[in-house]
């Protein structure tokens, strides 16, 4: 236990004795501080028993001086004033105003005879914080012990939060890289790990170089990550914690990385296993039967799948386990560079790949039916390049729009590409009436009636523009082709910037 003022007070060679300030007698002390200083605040860190033989104060001796000296002493967080009193010293007995100060403050305020010297409470002090320090060690390592044999005795990682939680009194819970919970000692772990999900991500995007506390509505909370090389899951220890928890919080987290890098291994069988169910799930011509019988086996029972393909530049064997245990069903295989995965339709897969594969090509493949799954891995694996230039996923829903083609091209490519195309425009037409006009006609699918209702003209007028467009850029407007470049042509105007735009274009 630490040192108090009441554990000071009850050594018989000090001859202390108490003379205000009883309410404070639990106050923990760190350090001893002998000053004669007026207003010795500064000066203290705090936890200090302030000793003080009145020298200065004397001098005055007003009752304001003393109740000013004894609300400096308890502003910097003193755990005690030691008054030295004696024939030879400057006070024979302690000031009626400094007593009074000092209870109205809850400041133990303790006497000492002129035959105890100052140096000799600073040497019971910091031998009774370096025993306090010996038997704090000689504790911890009996802990570790604990630790050691809870983590070796195979009872798993419910025996070692329960040593842990019944050595310290600290409550620890557990969790797998995605939050989800895997044990815990001392407390709800499913409720904690909610409450600090942001806590989470935030540690989650450094990996195992990231940690982190903060205040939660339950209480205080500090995550550590876990794993050896990659990242595993994550500790929470809830609460602000002993000097014990504090020194053995490493072991922990280094016997919790053991725990799980093992489980990690002891998966690699059934990983292995589920690999060759997409062998089989990738067939050509599958039957629907035999399709939902492989999703069945990897306790897969979504109507409708989706593929994706990541590329993996290193260690694809760890980004394919990463992403196995990230999706339900955990249908994950190592294909040449890339990592493929199975999920059914609901599961977030931009949250996985953010969260595993950051940085990453990845194709994402369309829904399909289960005997389709063939279908969508050959789409995902197609949008591959793209997402390597895009710098992002891909899904195949956006592959073909044009924003995704617009995205492709330079803007130096799209300047000039809709430049040639409605230069003639540019030309002939410095207010633009005719451009917006063809911009509404095809957003309205060449509606002459919706187009005028919309700009607010006769439909003869948009008739005429729309003439007069076609026999300004060549285009003939009932040629699907045709339509498709004008609109590009707008598209990428809009997309290019504006000083690459040639003179009077809008």
């Amino acid at each position: 236990m630490p040192l108090t003022v009441r554990d000071l007070l009850a050594i018989p060679s000090l001859r202390l004795e108490i003379a205000a300030g009883r309410p404070g007698l639990g106050n923990v002390v760190e350090a001893a501080h002998a000053s004669e200083m007026l207003r010795p605040a500064a000066w203290l860190e705090g936890a200090e028993v302030v000793m003080t033989t009145g020298l200065l104060l004397a001098d005055e001796d007003t009752p304001e001086g003393w109740t000013q000296y004894a609300a400096d002493v308890a502003r910097g967080g003193a755990a005690a004033l030691i008054l030295g009193l004696g024939r030879a010293l400057p006070l024979q007995q302690v000031p009626a105003a400094l007593a009074e100060a000092a209870e109205d403050l809850g400041l133990p305020l303790l006497t000492a005879p002129e035959r105890t010297p100052f140096v000799a409470v600073t040497k019971a002090v910091f031998g009774a914080r370096a025993a306090e320090e010996r038997r704090l060690l000689e504790r911890t390592l009996r802990t570790q012990r604990r630790l050691t044999a809870a983590t070796a005795s195979g009872d798993g990682l419910d025996a070692l939060l329960r040593a842990w939680q019944q050595a310290t009194g600290t409550a620890v819970a557990v969790c797998d890289a995605l939050g989800r919970l895997l044990g815990a000692a001392g407390t709800d772990g499913t409720a904690a790990i909610a409450e600090a999900a942001g806590i989470l991500d935030a540690v989650a995007l450094r990996g195992l170089r990231g940690s982190a506390d903060g205040d939660l509505p339950s209480g205080r909370v500090q995550v550590q990550p876990l794993g050896a090389s990659r990242l595993r899951g994550f500790v929470l220890l809830l609460g602000a914690g002993n000097a014990e928890s504090r020194l053995l919080g490493s072991v922990l987290v280094s016997l919790l990385s053991v725990e799980l890098e093992r489980r990690h291994l002891a998966d690699e069988p059934q990983r292995r296993r589920r690999a060759q169910l997409l062998a089989q799930l990738f067939a050509p011509e599958l039957p629907p039967a035999r399709a939902r019988s492989l999703l069945a086996a990897a306790g897969v029972r979504s109507a409708a799948i989706r593929v994706l393909a990541v590329a993996a530049d290193e260690q694809p064997d760890e980004l394919a386990a990463d992403l196995a245990m990230a999706a339900p069903g955990g249908l994950a295989r190592v294909a040449g560079e890339n990592v493929e995965l199975v999920v059914g339709d609901g599961v977030e897969v931009e949250e996985i790949l953010r969260r595993f594969a950051p940085g990453r090509p990845a194709g994402i493949g369309p829904v399909v039916a289960p005997q389709h799954a063939a279908l969508s891995l050959r789409q995902a694996q197609a949008l591959l390049p793209t997402s390597k230039e895009l710098g992002r996923p891909v899904t195949t829903a956006e592959a073909g729009s044009v924003r995704l083609l617009l995205q492709l091209g330079s803007p130096a490519l799209l300047s000039a590409f809709a430049d040639t195309v409605l230069a003639p425009l540019d030309a002939q037409d410095p207010a633009a009436s005719l451009g917006e006009t063809l911009r509404v006609w095809l957003e309205t699918n060449g509606s002459w009636a919706e187009t005028a209702k919309l700009l607010g003209v006769h439909r003869h007028t948009v008739q005429a523009r729309i003439e007069r467009v076609a026999q300004l850029t060549g285009r003939r407007m009932d040629r699907i082709e045709d339509r498709v470049d004008l609109w590009l042509a707008l598209q990428a105007r809009e997309s290019a910037p504006v000083t690459s735009r040639p003179d009077g274009a809008r």
